[in-house]
């Protein structure tokens, strides 16, 4: 399909698809990148949408760019920046963000007047996440504050970032969304998926047997029928 390589203010990105006036803003997760947007946009493609992907801090083309931290200060930053081009170049701007990529959209674009949403695999409450990786890890509070970092093979829990998620909930998300979760999600308990759907009003679709990466088995074909009914 058609891709055009560009750069929004130095944040590596490509420009899927035909030209057209709606476009998705995609946010790949940890341990993706913008290539990775390709399936979701030919699907796009067909309903009339372009694609805008871009990498994340530490991922893709600026994964060695290890000064740059991919946190949530970092990367709403970037997603404001990406959102400031999408909505001066589109007429209408809609969103898809995946595991991290939706939880900097959370914080990033409450505000902005996106159409519609999809969310796959998202994590809506990170102190449910740091609590969890905390308790599988064996870190307590008192560690944690008195190292400010703590390695493990997930991700680095961090003092700072753990304060931010407890000091800032989500309280507010206007935008009609979809979510695809599943059912076996280690990363986010089918009860937070819920307990999000139900507070704000989200069409909500559980894989019971998928995994948080909807790599196993099957996942493809979930995932593309998702696509096609919610896009």
């Amino acid at each position: 399909m058609e891709r055009q390589d560009i750069k929004i203010c130095s944040i590596p990105s490509i420009i899927w698809g035909k030209e057209s006036d709606k476009v998705y803003i995609h946010v790949h997760g940890k341990m993706s990148r913008k290539e990775f947007a390709e399936d979701f946009a030919a699907t796009a493609e067909t309903k009339g949408y372009q694609t805008l992907s871009f990498d994340l801090p530490e991922h893709g083309e600026r994964s060695e760019n290890y000064e740059y931290r991919c946190d949530i200060w970092n990367g709403v930053k970037d997603l404001k920046l990406i959102a400031g081009y999408a909505f001066k170049r589109w007429k209408a701007v809609c969103l898809y963000s995946s595991s991290l990529g939706a939880f900097f959209s959370l914080h990033a674009y409450k505000k902005l007047p996106i159409k519609k949403c999809l969310f796959q695999s998202p994590i809506v409450d990170m102190e449910h996440l740091v609590r969890k990786m905390m308790a599988q890890f064996s870190v307590t509070e008192e560690e944690l504050r008195e190292k400010g970092e703590v390695s493990n093979p997930i991700d680095p829990l961090r003092w700072d970032y753990y304060q931010f998620v407890k000091e800032n909930p989500i309280t507010e998300w206007n935008i009609p969304t979809a979510i695809l979760c599943g059912g076996k999600d280690w990363f986010q308990s089918e009860d937070v998926m819920q307990r999000f759907s139900k507070t704000f009003g989200c069409d909500l679709t559980v894989a019971p047997g998928s995994e948080h990466a909807f790599m196993g088995d099957g996942d493809g074909e979930i995932v593309h029928d998702w696509y096609l009914k919610n896009i």
